[in-house]
């Protein structure tokens, strides 16, 4: 028996069966506050797989999000998806299983250019956490100053959530981004597709500020190695300009759990410049596919990601433990400042 539109809590629409005997209100809310707990704060995935190989001291996870309670942390109008929360404590647990003490904090596009559940998450650890900020035009620069201060270390331009896929456009808010941390000793990181990433190549050579692209740069191993764009991608980390995460495998894979259509890809780009590769894993693991069946504020459930497993698949990618100290310590502490 659904809940009627006045029994709604919070931003959950609660649906919770009722037995033979009738409730009263108290006991229903009572079911029903439980089963939106439930909803709101059970679903992050935990590691199931043991890592299986040794982790080196300071290793960091250089992509994750927090999704906070969304009555103290309000989403933005204009998403895309409406994830389920992730919250500090999870992801303590999470590291805790990985063995990795440090972590970097992406601000995810549910959230606008308001940084405050990011915050919330690199407080929770302290001097083991960095953030990587969102901004607008709008952003004064008190408001830089004061997140530098905190512990960011960077701004994130996402055009693959929102279906971005125009190389003028990226041009546009690369060269906007550049202007706008000049001077603060940041990078700018792009979630991207490989035509955008091809599209500004002669920008980051260019540019006076590191740049990072996330998640494989978006290859598609389906696609093959010859796709357009990846060519680029592994001559702009051969220059040093850039970096790229060879994070959330599964968003380049058909083949999880193990992902190896991605290996290919991930031993090439670690191949052309392992000072310029960074692990990361994408934990809380958002549904930001754009589907006709969902809309925007309705509850995408978190996706069921074994980062145990995920994480086994580096030494296939890298099996020197000198690379991968690179990838997990070395590389971050440089970007980060750790």
């Amino acid at each position: 028996m659904p809940l009627s539109a006045g029994d709604k809590l919070g931003p959950y629409e609660i649906i919770a069966p009722l037995g033979k005997e009738k409730l009263t209100r108290r006991g229903f809310l009572t079911v029903a506050a439980a089963a939106a707990a439930d909803v709101a704060f059970a679903r992050a995935s935990q590691v199931s797989t043991p890592v299986n190989f040794a982790i080196p001291a300071h290793a960091c996870d250089c992509h994750t999000h927090i999704f906070g309670d969304p009555a103290k942390f309000p989403l933005f109008a204009g998403r895309t998806y409406t994830p389920e929360t992730a919250l500090p404590e999870e992801m303590s647990k999470l590291h805790a299983a990985l063995d990795m003490q440090r972590v970097v904090i992406v601000t995810p596009s549910v959230y606008g250019a308001d940084n405050s559940a990011t915050l919330y998450g690199m407080k929770a650890r302290g001097a083991n956490a960095r953030g990587v900020a969102v901004i607008d035009e709008k952003t004064p620069a008190s408001e830089l100053d004061r997140l530098r201060r905190a512990g960011f270390r960077g701004i994130r331009l996402n055009l693959a959530t929102g279906g971005q896929a125009d190389p003028a456009t990226g041009r546009r808010r690369f060269q906007a981004a550049i202007a706008q941390v000049k001077g603060l000793n940041w990078h700018v990181q792009m979630y991207a597709s490989l035509a955008v990433i091809a599209g500004v190549r002669d920008l980051v050579l260019a540019s006076a500020v590191p740049v990072v692209f996330d998640h494989f740069g978006g290859a598609n191993a389906a696609l093959g190695m010859d796709q357009p764009g990846f060519g680029d991608l592994v001559d702009l980390l051969r220059s040093g300009k850039a970096y790229v995460k060879i994070s959330g495998a599964y968003r380049a894979s058909t083949h999880g759990p193990d992902y190896a259509d991605v290996a290919p890809y991930a031993k090439a780009l670690i191949g052309a410049n392992a000072d310029r590769v960074l692990w990361g894993s994408d934990w809380p693991h958002p549904n930001t596919a754009i589907s006709t069946d969902r809309r925007a504020t309705d509850i995408a459930p978190l996706l069921q990601i074994d980062d145990g497993r995920l994480l086994n698949q580096l030494p296939v990618w890298a099996p020197d433990a000198t690379v991968r100290k690179k990838i997990l310590v070395d590389n971050p502490a440089r970007l980060y400042g750790f």
